[in-house]
């Protein structure tokens, strides 16, 4: 190949591998802007914002390769099979409807929406879920936070995902429970892996046994205590988030035994916070990372590494965190040495001020 040619193909490249952004005739009032793909632009999505125009914009009419469709701010009441119907909806894969004025959902409103992936229907004032409401779209990322649920079923987000991870968002609602899933609905078991619970009521952790729970936040519900048995069936689960928890929620022996994979664990920002010593933290084999800044529970017990054999960290109050430190002893090694571990802290705001950026 000639060597001037080689520039040429190197761009053609570039443009192929990443998209350029256009704006294309509109609904009035709304932006459509496009992104194309592929060489010589040979395939476009668009993404259509009709945000803060008022409720007098739905239904309205989008362009058939439309990707991502924003409807937030309009103060829209009702939402059902009809607003959201039309050639361009139906390869519909984002739908923002924050920030309106529903209140409920039709149970059919989103069954045309073949292929939606994420949903926002945050910042409204939804009380209630139709058991149906997510059942035929491939859905991987819901947002209801800053509604006002009280009570949830966990069989109603069993989306068309085949097997794909929903990462669910029901924080800052009035939850007071969340209904388990039931085997008996003739529906798997919804495949969340990312669940943020944070800020509601709940006074006990729900039942979530069936769920590939990977993260869960219960960061600001009034939770009266963890217990043996409070996390049954949720051996998976690598981070999981308890700070800011509302009354005095008492920690006691073995309450986090069945989360043998857990990595990161969060009790921040819990000052009058109890515990019944390090047992309390007896089965986390696999903790890597125990933030306890702003908890009070401090000094730290002697045989808390005992229980903790895979910890890195601790972050104990503002700017102070404590790492593993592993003291070798004397070389050569008698037989029957054993390695003493302990934790060194240290003031990082403390290391600033010198102008160190390391441990």
């Amino acid at each position: 190949m000639p060597w001037p040619l080689l520039p040429l193909l190197l761009l053609l490249l570039l443009l192929a591998a990443s998209g350029a952004q256009t704006t294309r005739p509109c609904f009035p009032g709304c932006q459509c802007e496009v992104e194309t793909f592929g060489l010589f632009d040979s395939f476009s999505l668009t993404r259509v914002d009709c945000s803060g125009l008022g409720p007098h914009i739905v239904p309205v009419p989008i362009p058939l390769d439309t990707a991502h469709l924003d409807l937030s701010s309009n103060r829209l009441e009702t939402v059902n099979e009809s607003v959201l119907a039309g050639p361009g909806y139906t390869t519909l894969s984002g739908l923002d409807l924050s920030h309106n004025l529903l209140t409920s959902l039709s149970p059919t409103a989103f069954s045309r929406l073949r292929y939606l992936e994420s949903l926002d229907l945050s910042h409204n004032g939804l009380a209630a879920l139709p058991a149906e409401s997510f059942t035929s779209s491939p859905l991987s990322d819901v947002n209801l936070s800053h509604n006002r649920l009280r009570e949830v079923s966990v069989s109603a987000f069993a989306t068309h995902s085949q097997g794909r991870a929903l990462h669910l968002d029901l924080s800052h609602n009035l939850l007071h429970r969340l209904l388990p899933h039931s085997s008996q609905a003739g529906r798997p078991a919804p495949t969340i892996q990312s669940l943020n619970l944070a800020w509601n009521r709940l006074r006990a952790v729900p039942d979530l046994r069936g769920l590939p729970l990977r993260y869960l936040s219960l960061d600001g519900n009034p939770l009266a205590a963890i217990g043996p048995g409070t996390f049954e069936g949720l051996a998976g689960l690598t981070h999981l988030s308890l700070g800011s928890l509302q009354g005095l929620p008492r920690l006691a022996p073995h309450g986090f035994h069945e989360l043998q994979g857990l990595q990161v664990l969060d009790l921040s920002s819990n000052p009058r916070l109890q515990w019944a010593g390090p047992e309390v933290f007896s089965g986390l084999g696999s903790l890597q990372e125990l933030d306890l800044s702003g908890t009070g529970l401090v000094p730290l017990p002697e045989k808390l590494l005992v229980h903790l054999p895979a910890l890195q960290s601790i972050s104990v109050g503002q700017g102070v965190q404590c790492r593993r430190l592993v003291r070798e002893g004397t070389y050569p090694r008698q037989p029957g040495f054993t390695p003493k571990v302990a934790l060194h802290c240290i003031d990082t705001q403390e290391l600033g001020a010198r102008g160190s950026n390391t441990l």
